[in-house]
């Protein structure tokens, strides 16, 4: 009787006291996970450990030592001459991707030469080439679906050629004329193409980063089926944003691909001078995520990896980091002279040791797919339609004065007319003083 009774006390002070019963729940809550909160005699389990972890206890203090431990593998596919070390591994691509493949890196390198070139002839204001990391950015365009959104840094441009951005969209932009779709408002190099699913890029270290891994989330509640992939080298994951970027995925599992070009500089800062630690790899497995380090030279093995990495990603709904281990020939951009801080013989000993397209051409020669006179030929046949596309691109007129209010608002505010009605007068007054041919 006396239980009943309390039992009836009990559902009354329930009802009529909601902070209690809250408190009630909460502690209940809180006595029926304290054996899962506790561990038992020899293993802990903490809050802040991971979920489903339990750590041993140990009885004498161990420090974990990173210079003892084994550093992370690196994958490869071929070695040097391009043949291939285990036939398993081979993706078996066919010789139609193959040749697109070596096709890309080839007119990558090409472009990047001549609009070197064509910046230090001042006629465009910037370039940055990607000499050296090309096989990074083909293999990985070439294992991502077309339709998954890709936040670059800035030497991405291959991957947009692989889904079909020209050569001439390329040069548009990089002079900024009158036929450049982001209207000459982008320094050069900062392509973007809703078309293509390339997000346009911000100058700004690492700001893609956070961005890409808020897609991501937005994907998994939309598209769960698309897979976000961004880049950026060993430099800007020392920037802040790219430790939120991770900790956001991997706490979120949010599905996307973050794909470290390590090429060795941070602009003049060589790693040795950025870290400690065993690369960037290592500090994906820190935050919890699926991780592997791959030849960036390799680009059977950067499209292996990237492959597997974005069907983790989209099935387990999960990020994943892939770090590739490359070598940036050039010089940073053209606002930087590499031989400032670095000998010229540790460029031209990488440039002659480990080059990417080098590689992939052995592979195509020993398949019966690529000669000498072949790879003169298509050479040649990249440099023309460089130079072509330079001179189409210089002849074009710059897009009209009035663009540089457009496209901030949808609907223009009063403020920003009287701003351009402002600058229509002043133009018409100095007419004289304004290069007004050379614009729409």
């Amino acid at each position: 009787m006396a239980c009943r009774l309390s039992k009836m006390l009990a559902r009354t002070c329930l009802r009529q006291s909601s902070p209690l019963r809250a408190r009630l729940i909460v502690r209940r809550s809180m006595t029926s996970s304290a054996p899962e909160t506790v561990g038992d005699d020899d293993h802990a389990k903490f809050p802040g450990q991971r979920p489903g972890q339990h750590a041993r206890y140990i009885s004498e203090p161990m420090f974990q030592q990173p210079d003892t431990m084994e550093p992370i593998p690196v994958y490869r596919v071929m070695n040097r001459e391009g043949v291939v070390l285990d036939e398993s591994q081979d993706p078996k691509l066919g010789k139609e991707v193959t040749e697109k493949m070596f096709g890309t890196m080839v007119q990558l390198s090409v472009m990047d030469r001549l609009l070197h070139e064509a910046q230090r002839q001042g006629r465009i204001s910037f370039y940055m080439t990607a000499h050296g990391e090309e096989a990074t950015l083909v293999g990985s365009a070439a294992a991502m679906r077309n339709e998954d959104p890709v936040f670059a840094q800035y030497r991405e441009a291959a991957v947009l050629m692989w889904r079909g951005f020209s050569v001439q969209q390329c040069v548009h932009q990089c002079f900024g004329n009158t036929h450049d779709i982001g209207k000459g408002k982008q320094m050069p190099v900062h392509y973007g193409s809703a078309k293509h699913s390339y997000v346009t890029i911000s100058s700004p270290l690492a700001t893609q980063l956070p961005q890409a891994s808020g897609a991501a989330y937005a994907l998994k509640r939309s598209n769960p089926d698309l897979c976000v992939i961004t880049y950026f080298g060993d430099g800007a994951a020392s920037e802040g944003d790219a430790h939120a970027a991770f900790n956001f995925a991997a706490t979120l599992q949010c599905p996307m691909v973050f794909l470290c070009r390590n090429n060795g500089y941070a602009i003049s800062t060589p790693t040795s001078d950025q870290y400690r630690g065993d690369g960037i790899a290592s500090r994906g497995v820190g935050y919890g995520i699926n991780t592997i380090r791959v030849d960036g030279n390799d680009v059977f093995a950067v499209y292996n990896a990237t492959r597997d990495a974005r069907k983790m990603a989209v099935e387990q709904q999960r990020p994943v980091l892939v770090e590739a281990m490359t070598y940036r020939i050039g010089s940073h951009s053209t606002s930087d002279e590499s031989s400032a801080y670095r000998d010229k013989s540790e460029v031209k000993k990488w440039q002659d040791f480990d080059q990417p397209i080098y590689r992939l051409a052995q592979f195509m020669k020993q398949h019966g797919w690529m000669d000498e006179s072949r790879e003169s030929a298509l050479r040649e046949e990249c440099r023309k339609e460089v130079l072509n596309s330079v001179t189409l691109a210089e002849k074009a007129k710059k897009p009209p004065m009035e663009e540089m209010f457009m496209d901030v608002y949808s609907d223009m505010p009063q403020r920003l007319r009287g701003q351009v009605a402002e600058y229509k007068e002043h133009v018409a007054q100095n007419q004289d003083k304004y290069p007004l041919d050379q614009y729409d």
